[in-house]
C-alpha cells in the first residue's frame, strides 16, 4: 500500500497577493496593472488586499521590501567580512563591484524562489520613470549605496568622487538593464537562445570591472598616441 503524498501547505494569501502582483508588474508595469488583475492571478479578492496592504502604493512597496531588505543585508554582509578581513586596509574596488553588483547578478540567477523575477522587476523600475517607486528605492538604497560608495572612495583616492559617482550610476544602469531581459537584445539580435540568467553574472562583471578600469576622460586610451593610463582597481 503507497503511503499518502505529503501535501505542501498551501501558500499564503498575502504571499500568493505579492507574487501576482510581482510577475503583473514585470508584465505590464505599474500604471497598467490593475488591483483586479492581481486578484484574479491571486485567487483573492480587493477586501483580502485591503486587509494586507491597505492600498496599491503599499502593496507595491512591499513586493520590493520583500526581497530588496534581504538584498541589502547580504551586501552589507559581504562588505562588512571584506573590510574585516582587510583590517582597515583600503578594499580592492573590484572586490567591492563584486559585493554589490554580484550580489544582485546571484539573486537574478535564482529562478525557482522567485529572485530572478524580482530582479527583472526592478530593472525594469530603472528603465521607467515612476516618482513614488524611485523615491521608496532611494530611501530603500540609502544605507547600502553610502556604505559601497564609501569604500570606492577609500580605494580609489585619486579618482575625483564624483568621477567615481558616474560610474557607479553607469554600472547601475548596465546591471538594470542587463536583467530587464533580452527583449531588446532581440530587437537587434534575432532570436536569442544564450539568455541563461546564470550565464549573467560572468559576463556583466566582466564589463562593469572592465568599465570601472577604464582611464579616466582626459587621460587618453592606453598606448593612443602614447598617451593616457588605465586606473587600475
Amino acid at each position: 500500500m503507497r503511503a499518502p503524498t505529503e501535501r505542501q501547505p498551501a501558500p499564503e494569501t498575502s504571499d500568493r497577493i505579492l507574487d501576482a502582483a510581482e510577475a503583473l508588474f514585470v508584465e505590464h508595469g505599474f500604471e497598467a496593472t490593475t488591483m483586479r488583475m492581481i486578484t484574479s492571478r491571486a485567487d483573492a479578492n480587493i477586501a483580502a488586499v485591503n486587509y494586507h496592504f491597505g492600498s496599491k502604493d503599499a502593496l507595491i512597496q512591499e513586493v520590493f521590501k520583500r526581497r530588496l531588505t534581504e538584498l541589502n543585508r547580504r551586501r552589507l554582509a559581504k562588505l562588512d567580512r571584506l573590510e574585516a578581513e582587510a583590517k582597515g586596509a583600503p578594499l580592492k574596488p573590484s572586490r567591492i563591484v563584486e559585493a554589490f553588483f554580484g550580489t544582485a547578478l546571484e539573486m537574478a540567477a535564482d529562478t525557482e524562489h522567485g529572485g530572478h523575477t524580482f530582479m527583472r522587476l526592478l530593472g525594469r523600475t530603472y528603465t521607467e520613470p515612476n516618482g513614488f517607486v524611485r523615491q521608496f528605492l532611494a530611501e530603500e538604497y540609502a544605507e547600502a549605496v553610502e556604505r559601497f560608495l564609501t569604500a570606492l572612495y577609500r580605494a580609489l583616492p585619486d579618482v575625483p568622487r564624483e568621477e567615481i559617482l558616474w560610474r557607479f550610476h553607469f554600472m547601475m544602469g548596465a546591471m538594470s538593464y542587463a536583467i530587464a531581459g533580452t527583449d531588446a537584445l532581440q530587437l537587434f539580435a534575432g532570436k536569442f537562445d544564450d539568455a541563461a540568467p546564470e550565464r549573467l553574472l560572468p559576463r556583466l562583471m566582466s564589463f562593469l570591472l572592465g568599465g570601472l578600469r577604464a582611464p579616466l576622460p582626459g587621460q587618453g586610451v592606453p598606448g593612443e598616441n602614447g598617451k593616457g593610463a588605465p586606473t587600475r582597481p
